[in-house]
C-alpha cells in the first residue's frame, strides 16, 4: 500500500483570468495529485523582481501518494494543461500559472530537478503569508521554526494584500461517502476499481469471497443441480461478511468500499433458480435484506457483453470460460430492473465499455470524478 504524504504547494498567476487559472489548477491537483485538505485565502502581490501585472497567490495542503519525482512531473503537467509555455528569456516573467513544491512532509531533498524545502520560500512573503495562514505551527525541516515565526521574521518588503476571493476546495470521496458499493456484471472490473479506490483514498475494502465457494465450479458444470446450494451459500456468506465488516469501524481508514452489494444475491437467484426454489430463497433474502446497511452510493459498472467475454477470457478462471453471452445479458437485465425499482438507493451507472481504467490513469480519473460529482 502506498504511503500518503503531506505536502504544501504554492500557486501563483498573473495572466488572463487569474482566479480561473488558480481554480482550474486546484481542481487538477485534486484529481491528479491527491486530496486537498486546506486552501489559503487569495493574496494579491506585486510581481517579484520584474515589472508585470499583479499576482494572485495561494498555498495548498495536500495528501498524496506520489513520490517527489512523480509529484514534480505532475505539477509541470498541470502547468502545461492550464497553458503555461516555456520561458522566452532568462529571469522572472509573467506566467499563467506557477506551481511550486514547498514542503514534502519533513523531508529534505536535493536533486538536480528538485530542492525541498523550496530554497526561496523564506524570502517571499507571498509564499509565507498563505502558508502561515493554513499551517501556522508547521515546522520548517531545516530552520526548525514555525511558519508564523518565519513570516514574522521575513525581511521581504513587498506589500501583500489578503483579498476576499475564495476558491472552491475539491471534495474528497471520504468527505462525501461513508460506504460505497461497486457492482457490475461478471468481468466488468468492479473488484479492480474497488481496490484502486481503496488504495488511493485509504478506504477499507469488502471483497466478495467467491473463490472460496466450493459450489461455484460445480454450478458451471451442472447448473440445475447446484444452483440452489450455490445461491444459498452465497447469500449466507455475503450477509455474514457485510454484517461483520460494516459493523467494525476502522479508525485508520477513511470510508468503506465494497465490490458487491447484498442485492446481487437476488439478481443471480432470479436467473438461476426454479420458481419453487426462488420462492423459498426470496423469503430468506427479505429477512436478511432488512438488516443490511445501505450504501451511500451504489455504483453499477456497465460493460458491453463482447467486452465482458474478453475480460473473462483474459483473467483465465477455468470455470468461467464457457459462460454464454445470453447468461451475461440476463444478469445485466436483472441489475437494470433492480436499479430502476430500488427508489431508496442512490445509484450511479457508469458505462466503462470504452474505458481501460486499470491501464490508463486518465480513464480512472474520469471515473473517480463521476463518483465525486454524483448527485
Amino acid at each position: 500500500m502506498s504511503l500518503l504524504r503531506n505536502i504544501y504547494l504554492s500557486l501563483g498567476s498573473n495572466l488572463e483570468n487569474k482566479l480561473e487559472n488558480l481554480q482550474k489548477s486546484v481542481d487538477f491537483i485534486g484529481q491528479k495529485i491527491g486530496s486537498i485538505s486546506k486552501i489559503s485565502s487569495v493574496y494579491k502581490t506585486k510581481s517579484w523582481k520584474f515589472e508585470s501585472e499583479d499576482f494572485y497567490n495561494i498555498c495548498l495542503s495536500v495528501a498524496t501518494k506520489l513520490n517527489p519525482e512523480d509529484l514534480l512531473k505532475t505539477t509541470k503537467s498541470i502547468e502545461r494543461i492550464i497553458g503555461r509555455t516555456k520561458k522566452t528569456k532568462e529571469g522572472y516573467e509573467a506566467r499563467i500559472i506557477d506551481i511550486d513544491i514547498l514542503l514534502f512532509d519533513n523531508e529534505i531533498i536535493f536533486s538536480p530537478d528538485l530542492i525541498v524545502p523550496h530554497k526561496e520560500m523564506l524570502n517571499r512573503k507571498f509564499v509565507l503569508a498563505p502558508l502561515a495562514e493554513i499551517a501556522p505551527n508547521l515546522l520548517h525541516p531545516i530552520e526548525k521554526k514555525r511558519m508564523q515565526v518565519l513570516l514574522d521574521n521575513c525581511t521581504d518588503t513587498h506589500v501583500i494584500e489578503k483579498t476576499d476571493f475564495k476558491l472552491n476546495r475539491p471534495i474528497c470521496l471520504s468527505e462525501k461517502y461513508n460506504y460505497i458499493a461497486i457492482e457490475g456484471n461478471i468481468g466488468a472490473g468492479k473488484t479492480s476499481l474497488t481496490k484502486m479506490i481503496a488504495e488511493d483514498f485509504n478506504a477499507k475494502t469488502i471483497l466478495e469471497r467467491f473463490a472460496d465457494n466450493p459450489f461455484l465450479p460445480k454450478f458451471y458444470e451442472d447448473k440445475d443441480r447446484y444452483a440452489f446450494p450455490l445461491e444459498m451459500s452465497f447469500l449466507a456468506d455475503r450477509y455474514q461478511q457485510l454484517t461483520d465488516d460494516l459493523a467494525q469501524f476502522d479508525l485508520f481508514k477513511n470510508f468503506i468500499v465494497s465490490d458487491y452489494y447484498i442485492f446481487k444475491s437476488l439478481i443471480f437467484a432470479q436467473i438461476t433458480l426454479q420458481d419453487d426454489e426462488y420462492f423459498l430463497y426470496r423469503k430468506m433474502f427479505d429477512i436478511m435484506y432488512k438488516e443490511i446497511s445501505k450504501p451511500d452510493l451504489y455504483i453499477y459498472l456497465y460493460q458491453k457483453t463482447p467486452r465482458l467475454l474478453e475480460n473473462i477470457k483474459k483473467r483465465g478462471r477455468d470455470y468461467e470460460q464457457n459462460i454464454a453471452p445470453e447468461y451475461l445479458d440476463k444478469i445485466h437485465n436483472g441489475y437494470a430492473t433492480f436499479i430502476k425499482t430500488e427508489e431508496n438507493l442512490k445509484s450511479l451507472i457508469i458505462d466503462v465499455s470504452e474505458f481501460d481504467f486499470v491501464n490508463h490513469p486518465d480513464d480512472y480519473t474520469k471515473i473517480v470524478e463521476l463518483i465525486k460529482n454524483a448527485d
